[in-house]
């Protein structure tokens, strides 16, 4: 349609043209021509030097014998033989002349209709049509405004694109309770025949990037049944009632090709619990909520329509959404622990040619709290960066410097400090990591570097060996005491404190107040102290002023005592702390095996090698 309507407008645009051009043509006469007074021509004619004129309306064009040209004008209301005879030219002479007439007075007339008139009108035209044209496509999108939005995916008409639970790695419990819903799919009879129901809804329910839609296809593709993809944003207009409109359409068609799956993503978009909202229960939201829950409740049991649906805020849902008979199952993504980052990796290093030195599980072991998507992405950023340096395969050391660009942000080399400062950075990072080092209850080092990454001068990264999920008092003391080592080693080299403790001060106090606050392992006892009230809810506090200052108090007894034993781990080891200053100032990062070797006292391998090398090169010289 823009193609045809830019057609007819270039073709109106050069018709307008062509008229144009050709009436400037006929104004203007031919070129060439001398024009002169009337009376000059007479003159030539009357000596007989005129071969022949042509008489166009008012017009004369004399050609000489020397073939130029004059043009007069003439009084239109007396012929050319007339004027000659008035001026006095004999009959002999007139009778002599080759005389042409040529009467272009209507091609004039209507050349200037053409021009003046029909020209406007036809843009005029163009102009109504092309109105009438938008007016037409807005009120057909105005019947489709409140048509489902959702995309319908058919498993059998792509098949190599089709997603599998073998495709989505680790999630072994979450697919094991989708599975279910596959079998129904594929066979209800198997479940009715029992008098089982198929659950009407499946709400997933993880952090982001944990795999919810990628499980939600692969349900679809493995039941081979149509699957309907929207999101809970598509439904939320400017006008109330489209959204509802829209998810009564969903349903009408998802069950016109039942056996189907409709999946929502983000459903926290429509589905937060009523009667928080500003417009009351007026607004578009809660009208499409209400909607939501009436089609759920409405579609008949074992129709084969089942929903899937996918948050990450299950907090902010209705409860009636909740309830059974709506989502009558919620599975819950965990993020993926080391065996599952193993798998995860493994399935995107797929296509991707990694060395054989490069090992997924020392990968998986760097990557705590990394989210499938965020593995996948790492996976990405290591490929840039060998691509990048032009090389054919991936590295350990590649996919190693992807992990610190995606945590910390990428090197800023450029980045021009002086030798002090250098010194400062290298006795801070090191104090972190000899707290963390000596302490028995913090997670073991695995880098130190003092470039620049993100806002951060430099950073100490400790891992856990191991996934955990609980932490206890002794590794929350352990932490810090290790936030607290930088702040701590610049007071002892250097007598004073610098701005690049800031953000570990900022650390060490919010791990203080919720091991005081939630956790209950402070003094006072079992007792959890919320949040403090906003002065927008109204709330009254919970506990009294007293109490608020034992728990400043008690916060601040802890980071004393965080603080000593900082101070006792750095001097006992003073003779390992500048060691390591040294080796950052000199060598800027240190990897783990270099780490545990400067510790025991010994040189890096890296270091024997260099000063091999140039003692090697010393003796040829």
């Amino acid at each position: 349609m823009k193609t045809f309507t830019k057609n007819i407008l270039s073709g109106l645009l050069s018709i307008l043209a062509i008229i144009l051009i050709f009436g400037y043509i006929v104004s203007q006469g031919e070129s060439g021509a001398q024009t002169v007074a009337f009376s000059e021509i007479v003159s030539n004619v009357r000596e007989e030097q005129v071969t022949n004129v042509v008489v166009e309306d008012s017009q004369v064009t004399a050609t000489l014998e020397d073939g130029s040209e004059l043009v007069a004008e003439k009084e239109p209301s007396t012929s050319f033989t007339e004027l000659l005879t008035n001026f006095g030219v004999s009959e002999e002479t007139i009778q002599n002349l080759q005389i042409e007439v040529n009467n272009n007075q209507g091609r004039a007339v209507v050349t200037a209709l053409l021009v003046q008139i029909i020209a406007p009108v036809l843009v005029v035209g163009f102009i109504i049509w092309l109105l009438s044209r938008q007016a037409q496509k807005g009120s057909a999108q105005a019947l489709t405004f409140g048509k489902s939005m959702a995309r319908m995916i058919m498993p059998d008409k792509d098949k190599e694109k089709r997603l599998t639970f073998k495709d989505v790695a680790g999630l072994k419990e979450a697919k094991e309770e989708l599975y279910e819903i596959v079998e129904f799919l594929k066979n209800p009879t198997k479940f009715t025949e029992i008098g089982a129901k198929i659950p009407k809804g499946v709400l997933l329910i993880g952090p982001p990037g944990t795999g919810k839609t990628l499980l939600a296809r692969a349900v679809a593709s493995e039941a081979e049944v149509p699957f309907f993809y929207t999101s809970g944003s598509e439904f939320v207009e400017m006008f109330v009632g489209v959204g509802a409109s829209r998810i009564r359409d969903l349903f009408k068609t998802a069950e016109k090709n039942s056996p189907a799956l409709i999946f929502i993503d983000e459903l926290d978009a429509v589905g937060r619990a009523r009667g928080s909202g500003v417009g009351g229960g007026n607004d578009e939201r809660e009208q499409t909520l209400n909607q939501i829950l009436v089609e759920m409740d409405g579609f008949e049991p074992n129709k084969g329509l089942i929903v899937l649906a996918a948050t990450n805020r299950p907090d902010v849902l209705d409860s009636a959404l909740r309830r059974p008979g709506r989502f009558d199952r919620q599975v819950t993504l965990d993020l993926p622990d080391i065996k599952e980052r193993e798998q995860i990796l493994a399935v995107h290093a797929k296509g991707k040619p990694l060395k054989k030195s490069v090992s997924l599980r020392k990968i998986a072991e760097r990557t705590p709290g990394f989210s499938g998507a965020d593995l996948q992405n790492l996976l990405n950023e290591a490929a840039i960066f060998a691509a990048r340096q032009n090389k054919k395969s991936i590295s350990e050391d590649d996919i190693l410097e992807s992990i610190d660009k995606v945590m910390m942000g990428p090197e800023r080399r450029s980045r021009v400090i002086t030798e002090k400062e250098k010194k400062i950075v290298a006795y801070h990072e090191a104090g972190h990591a000899i707290a963390a080092h000596f302490l028995e209850h913090s997670d073991p080092v695995q880098k130190v570097t003092i470039i620049a990454r993100g806002r951060a001068g430099g950073y100490t990264l400790k891992l856990p060996t191991e996934d955990r999920r609980l932490q206890s008092r002794s590794e929350f003391e352990a932490d810090m005491a290790v936030a607290l080592g930088g702040y701590t080693a610049e007071q002892m080299i250097f007598g004073e404190m610098t701005t690049g403790a800031s953000n570990d001060i900022q650390k060490l106090t919010q791990i203080a107040e919720y091991y005081v606050r939630y956790y209950g392992m402070s003094k006072l006892g079992p007792i959890h102290i919320s949040d403090y009230p906003s002065n927008r809810t109204g709330e009254t506090p919970t506990y009294s002023q007293k109490t608020l200052e034992q728990v400043d108090s008690e916060v601040q007894g802890i980071i004393h005592q965080a603080l000593e034993t900082c101070k006792d781990i750095l001097n006992t080891h003073r003779e390992e702390l500048d060691r390591l200053a040294e080796a950052l100032v000199e060598r800027e990062t240190i990897e783990r095996e270099e780490f545990v070797q400067i510790m025991d006292g010994k040189v890096p391998e890296s270091e024997e090698t260099n000063s091999s090398d140039k003692g090697t090169k010393s003796d040829d010289k």
